[in-house]
């Protein structure tokens, strides 16, 4: 089979890394790609939401299958594209269509959806530019700290966690009439603040069925402690410890079976990964937000950790028949820590050589932000890469990963010496 990943950072090389892993994969392909999937399979520089030009290359390459890795290319209705035309429509996309794909485009269609199929989740108000006096109103009636939610896509950083009345009442302003995050944040949702340990919980659904893939927990804010700027994710652990069986079994009954149900009462097709983003209030869990499509950093942790063929898997997934298929994974725990550019998640450099990785025999180094310049290997992003461990503990395996991380370096290169600290 010959297979397209659509995407360009950590989470696409593991998806390139495994996916090359299968004797079904004959093969590969990455649109745009990295230093990284370009050391599995062949990159091709196209844009993931440049349909007109995926279809040529799908067409020329007899492209059997495409797995789409980030959020953008399915909002935007990627797999509808592929549905709706004659030639395409034979192709599997793993992905859903786009009106599921709304479960992340709009943080307001995700909450109706939750409260129209009881799944747990914070108590929230939508409001709007002609709408901000009552916004104002409502985060009187409410205890700090605030919650504002940028509506739309913001590439992860559309959330704000506010501890000052006067300063939410200022940034809901910014967001709805400053258009702090563009057309994002046209509509905001402000929710109540819950308190507890967040984690990240992964289920794949044919549409019908579901398999549980392992927890994880990432870490968003740059600096020690969980402070300073929120950021693509700077590293994360697999399975979470404090997710015990009862708590396990919680989150399935009272969140995926209603999750998937509500899908499937709503008419809304879905092939592919739903990832829904936990908090655990005292004993309960509760779903902050969902995702349509896998988490980075918790893909370099949690795909390592599966043991079945991937491509089998989304083969079952693309046929309707994921009920048939047997969920293996590695008993061990899985640890990555994210090498990021000085400056980031504001202003920084690009282009600064990666040195060292030739010595990294214990960890498996996912590249993110780096590409391949004159026979080099260069900064391109923010997020530069992701050095995945295992252990028969998470503590052992990330040890091994700031051990080898010790082995790489690039100007001005920045990672959190505490990933896991408040586990």
């Amino acid at each position: 089979m010959t297979i397209l990943i659509l995407g360009s950072g950590g989470r696409e090389h593991t998806f390139a890394w495994k996916i090359a892993q299968s004797p079904l994969c004959e093969k590969l392909f990455v649109a745009p790609g990295n230093s990284g999937t370009a050391q599995v399979a062949t990159n091709v520089d196209i844009n993931v939401t440049d349909f007109e030009a995926i279809k040529v290359l799908v067409l020329k390459e007899n492209i059997e299958m495409v797995v789409v890795g980030p959020e953008d290319p399915l909002v935007k209705g990627i797999h509808d594209f592929f549905l709706n035309d004659e030639t395409l429509k034979h192709v599997a996309v793993i992905g859903p269509q786009k009106a599921a794909a709304t479960l992340e485009g709009s943080k307001e269609y995700a909450k109706e959806f939750m409260f129209r199929h009881k799944v747990p989740t914070a108590a929230y108000q939508s409001f709007d530019a002609s709408s901000v006096e009552k916004g104002f109103a409502f985060l009187e009636q409410l205890q700090p700290p605030y919650v504002l939610k940028a509506d739309g896509l913001a590439a992860g950083k559309g959330v704000l966690i506010l501890e000052d009345l006067d300063t939410a009442k200022t940034e809901l302003k910014n967001m709805l009439i400053n258009a702090k995050f563009g057309t994002a944040s046209s509509t905001v949702v402000i929710e109540e603040f819950l308190d507890g340990i967040e984690l990240s919980c992964f289920v794949l659904t044919d549409g019908k069925h579901y398999k549980i893939l392992p927890t994880a927990k990432d870490y968003k804010r740059i600096g020690e402690g969980d402070t300073g700027l929120n950021t693509g994710g700077m590293g994360a652990v697999s399975p979470v410890p404090f997710a015990t069986k009862d708590f396990l079994e919680k989150i399935e009954e009272r969140i995926v079976k209603p999750t998937i149900n509500g899908l499937v009462e709503d008419g809304l097709p879905y092939k592919g990964f739903v990832f829904i983003g936990l908090i655990k209030v005292g004993e309960d869990p509760k779903v902050i937000e969902y995702n349509v499509r896998m988490g980075d950093p918790e893909t370099e942790v949690v795909l390592p950790r599966l043991k079945n063929d991937l491509v089998e898997i989304f083969s079952a997934i693309a046929e309707g028949r994921l009920n048939e298929i047997d969920i293996e994974i590695d008993e061990r725990a899985a640890t990555t820590v994210m090498l990021v550019s000085g400056g980031y998640p504001e202003a920084y450099e690009k282009g600064m050589e990666i040195t060292g990785l030739e010595y990294i025999d214990d960890s498996i180094p996912f590249h993110a932000g780096a590409k391949l310049e004159n026979g080099k290997i260069v900064t391109s992003g923010g997020r530069v890469m992701a050095i995945t461990s295992y252990g028969n503990t998470y503590q052992e395996a990330i040890k091994k990963s700031y051990q080898s991380i010790d082995k790489l370096n690039f100007d001005k290169m920045y990672y959190r010496k505490d990933i896991g600290f408040d586990l």
